[in-house]
C-alpha cells in the first residue's frame, strides 16, 4: 500500500509475524501519501466490518473527510474476513496482532508514525488493553463504553453473581456470528476452506465464561484495574450513565491523573450507543471532540475550536451530565438534567463522602426470587434493552429507608452502603438500590449494587481472598459498592435505600429460598456529595450532525416487516409460581459487497418460587446472502440453574443455500461455585 488516495476506502491485508494476516479497510484522506502523511486511527472488532456492522462507516468517513485523519478498521483474527480461529474474548493473540498492526501502520508512507486507537465496547476494551502494552507508535486512545475490570464490570459477573439476563444475548450471538464465513469477494479463492476450518475449530465462548466464576488470572488478563500506571498513552473515555460500563469513568480518570497520564472524560446520559444517536439523550456529536483529542496527541497541535460548540478536551477534564428527576420510562428519549465541566482535581477537592444512618431496629429482608424486574438491563443500548421503570413496585417488596432532601444535593461518584446483616444461608447475596422518590411516590433508580456475601472480604481491583461461605446466623459487617452515578436530588425529593435479596433477572438469584436480617442502627449510606460551585462554565457541546449521511458513508438500512420487530414482556404463571421475562427483536438491512443481512433474537429467563430454580432459553439467527452464497447461522441456548450447577446445552446449525452445512451440540454441567 504505497499509492496516493483521494478520500477512498481501500481493502488491505495487514501482515502478521506468524505469516497470518488481518482483513482491514483503510480510509485515507484526499491526497494522503508520501507528500502528505497523516496520523492513523485503528479500530479492531470481531463484529464483521463488511456486513453486520457495515453501517458504522459514517464515523470513519467523518474522521477522514472532516478531520484529515486516516482510519484503519480491522476484522480480528478468525472473524469477518480475517483467517484463523477466534478462540475467546480478548485473547493474548489479539493483543499481539494489534501491536504488530500498529507497528506496520506506523511504517507506511502515508502515516506520520503516530497511531491512535478508538472504538465502542469491544474496540474500547482493546484500546485500553493494547495501551497497556505500550507499543511505541500508539500515542493516544479513545475508549467508549469500555471497562477497566473484566470480572466486576462486564457482561459476565456482577458483585460475584452470574449476569443471568446477559446469557440470552451477547454470548449466544457471538456463537452464531463466529460461524459465518469470510466475505467471499474479499477473501477470494479458498474462502470456503477457511470457513470450514473456522466451523471446526471455533469454541463456544459461553462455556468458558460459566466455568470461570472467580476473579482469577483469566479475568485479570485484559483488566486495567488496579495497574493504571501501565498506560502512558493519552486516554479519552466516553461514558454513558445508562450504560453497563459506567464504572470505568471516574475511578479510571482519577487513577490515570495520579499516574501522570493525560486523560479526559465525556460522560453523558447515554446507553450503549454512539452519543450522536444514543437513547436516552440529550445527544452530542462526539466526533469533533475525539478528533481534537487526537490532534493534540498525534499531531502535537491544539487548534482553537471553530466555535464554542466544539471545545477542545483538556487533560484532567470531566465533562459530565448531571441527571435530575423526571418520571422514569423504559422508552425515555431523553433525561432531564444539565451539563457541567470539572477537572479531576477540582471534583476530588469538592467531593465530601456524606454518611447518613439508616435508622434503628432490626428488619427482615425476605421476598420471592423475582424482585428486580423494574430495573431492566440497558447495556445493549436499544430496545428491548430499555431503561429501568418505576421502582415503587419493587420497593414495596423490599426493606426501604427514606431520607429527606432539604437542599439541592449533587451526587457524583460511587455511593456505598455499609450494612450489618445476618444471613440464613451459606450462599447469600445482598442487593441495594438507591432511588429518588417524588411526592407522588414515583421512584427513579439512581444507582444500584449487588454483593455475593462469599466475596464480603474484597470485591475490587485487587485479587480477592478466596471466596468463602458465610456462617448462617452470624452477623457480618459488609460494604456494598454502588455503580457510578451523577444525579442532583432536589428539595422535596426523598433519597430511598431499598434492600433486597435479588436483582433478578439482571443477576441470577441465589440457589435457595432465603433472607437476611439487617441491623439498621449499624448501617449507613455514604454519598459522594459535590459541594460548592464548579470553577468551569457549563460546556456548550456540539449537536449531532444531520441524519443525512453521505452516499458513500453508509450501507442501506431498508427495514423488513418480517424482521423489524421489538417485543419485551413479562409473565407470571400462577399455577407453577413461575415468573418469566422475554424479548424478541430483529432487523434486515444491506451490507457491502452485495450482502443482504438479517438478524433475529429471542430469549426468555424464568425463575420458580418453590425452589428458586432458574432457566435461560434463547435463539439467535444471522442470515447473510452474498452473490456467491446464502448462509444462515442459528444458535440456541438451554440453561438451567439449580441448587448445585448450571446445566447448559448449546447448539449451532449452519445452512448454505438452503441446505444443512454444519451441525454441532455442546452440553456441560458446571458446578455453581458459591454463587
Amino acid at each position: 500500500m504505497t499509492a496516493t488516495h483521494s478520500g477512498t476506502a481501500t481493502e488491505v491485508r495487514v501482515p502478521l509475524p506468524d505469516e497470518a494476516w488481518l482483513a482491514a479497510t483503510l480510509y485515507l484522506p484526499p491526497g494522503a501519501g508520501e507528500q502528505h502523511r497523516v496520523p492513523v486511527l485503528l479500530e479492531a472488532l470481531p463484529y464483521r466490518k463488511d456486513d453486520l456492522t457495515a453501517t458504522y462507516r459514517p464515523e470513519y468517513v467523518r474522521f477522514r473527510d472532516e478531520h484529515d485523519l486516516a482510519v484503519l478498521r480491522v476484522d480480528l483474527r478468525g472473524t469477518g474476513s480475517s483467517p484463523g480461529i477466534a478462540t475467546d474474548e480478548y485473547p493474548v493473540q489479539e493483543q499481539d496482532d494489534l501491536v504488530a498492526t500498529i507497528a506496520w501502520v506506523a511504517e507506511q508512507p502515508w502515516c506520520t508514525g503516530a497511531v491512535g486507537m478508538f472504538g465502542t465496547s469491544w474496540s474500547g476494551f482493546n484500546s485500553l488493553q493494547v495501551a497497556m502494552r505500550r507499543p511505541p507508535a500508539l500515542k493516544a486512545v479513545c475508549a467508549s463504553y469500555a471497562t477497566d475490570d473484566r470480572w466486576t464490570d462486564d457482561v459476565h459477573y456482577y458483585g460475584g453473581v452470574l449476569r443471568l439476563l446477559d446469557q440470552v444475548d451477547y454470548p449466544l450471538y457471538m456463537l452464531s456470528m463466529n460461524a459465518l464465513p469470510p466475505v467471499p469477494a474479499l477473501y477470494g479463492e479458498g474462502w470456503r476452506e477457511e470457513w470450514e476450518r473456522r466451523l471446526a475449530g471455533t469454541p463456544p465462548w459461553q462455556l468458558r465464561w460459566l466455568r470461570e466464576q472467580r476473579r482469577d488470572p483469566y479475568w485479570r488478563h485484559g483488566s486495567l484495574r488496579p495497574g493504571y500506571d501501565r498506560i502512558t498513552a493519552a486516554t479519552m473515555l466516553v461514558v454513558g450513565w445508562a450504560d453497563g460500563y459506567r464504572n470505568n469513568s471516574l475511578r479510571t480518570a482519577r487513577a490515570l491523573v495520579e499516574a501522570g497520564t493525560p486523560v479526559s472524560v465525556l460522560a453523558g446520559p447515554w446507553s450503549h450507543q454512539a452519543p450522536t444517536s444514543a437513547v436516552p439523550g440529550p445527544r452530542v456529536d462526539h466526533v469533533p471532540l475525539m478528533a481534537r483529542w487526537f490532534d493534540r496527541h498525534l499531531r502535537g497541535v491544539d487548534p482553537a475550536p471553530e466555535s464554542a460548540a466544539a471545545p477542545t478536551p483538556a487533560e484532567g477534564d470531566l465533562v459530565l451530565f448531571v441527571r435530575s428527576f423526571a418520571p422514569p420510562s423504559p422508552t425515555a428519549d431523553a433525561w432531564s438534567g444539565r451539563w457541567v465541566r470539572e477537572s479531576v482535581a477540582s471534583l476530588e477537592a469538592r467531593t465530601v463522602l456524606r454518611e447518613v444512618g439508616l435508622g434503628t431496629g432490626t428488619r427482615r429482608v425476605e421476598h420471592g426470587p423475582d424482585l428486580g424486574l423494574a430495573a431492566w438491563n440497558s447495556c445493549a443500548g436499544a430496545l428491548p434493552w430499555g431503561q429501568p421503570g418505576d421502582q415503587r413496585y419493587d420497593d414495596a417488596r423490599s426493606v426501604t429507608v427514606d431520607l429527606p432532601v432539604d437542599d439541592p444535593t449533587v451526587v457524583v461518584g460511587y455511593p456505598v452502603v455499609r450494612l450489618r446483616v445476618r444471613p440464613e444461608r451459606e450462599r447469600a447475596a445482598v442487593a441495594v438500590r438507591l432511588c429518588a422518590v417524588a411526592d407522588d411516590g414515583t421512584s427513579l433508580l439512581v444507582s444500584r449494587g449487588l454483593l455475593n456475601l462469599s466475596y464480603r472480604e474484597r470485591l475490587d481491583g485487587e485479587d480477592p481472598l478466596s471466596p468463602t461461605p458465610v456462617e448462617p446466623g452470624r452477623w457480618y459487617d459488609v460494604e456494598v459498592g454502588l455503580e457510578a452515578c451523577s444525579y442532583e436530588f432536589a428539595p422535596g425529593e426523598r433519597i430511598r435505600v431499598a434492600l433486597s435479596v435479588t436483582e433478578w433477572p439482571n443477576a441470577a438469584a441465589p440457589p435457595q429460598r432465603q433472607g437476611y436480617d439487617v441491623d439498621l442502627a449499624a448501617s449507613h449510606l455514604l454519598l459522594p456529595v459535590v459541594e460548592g460551585s464548579g470553577p468551569y462554565p457549563a460546556p456548550v457541546l456540539p449537536e449531532p450532525p444531520s441524519a443525512d449521511a453521505p452516499p458513500e458513508a453508509t450501507a442501506s438500512q431498508e427495514e423488513s416487516a418480517d424482521e423489524d420487530v421489538v417485543r419485551w414482556w413479562t409473565e407470571r404463571d400462577v399455577l407453577t409460581s413461575t415468573t418469566s421475562a422475554s424479548v424478541d427483536h430483529g432487523s434486515t438491512y444491506d451490507g457491502l459487497h452485495g450482502a443482504r443481512c438479517s438478524e433475529h433474537y429471542t430469549g426468555t429467563v424464568d425463575v420458580r418460587d418453590s425452589d428458586w430454580r432458574q432457566g435461560a432459553r434463547a435463539t439467535t439467527r444471522f442470515a447473510v446472502t452474498w452473490p456467491e452464497v446464502a448462509v444462515t447461522s442459528t444458535s440456541t441456548l438451554d440453561l438451567v440453574a439449580d441448587e448445585e450447577a448450571y446445566d447448559v446445552t448449546l447448539t449451532l446449525a449452519v445452512d448454505a443455500d438452503g441446505e444443512p452445512y454444519h451441525r454441532q451440540t455442546w452440553h456441560e454441567r458446571i458446578p455453581r461455585d458459591l454463587g
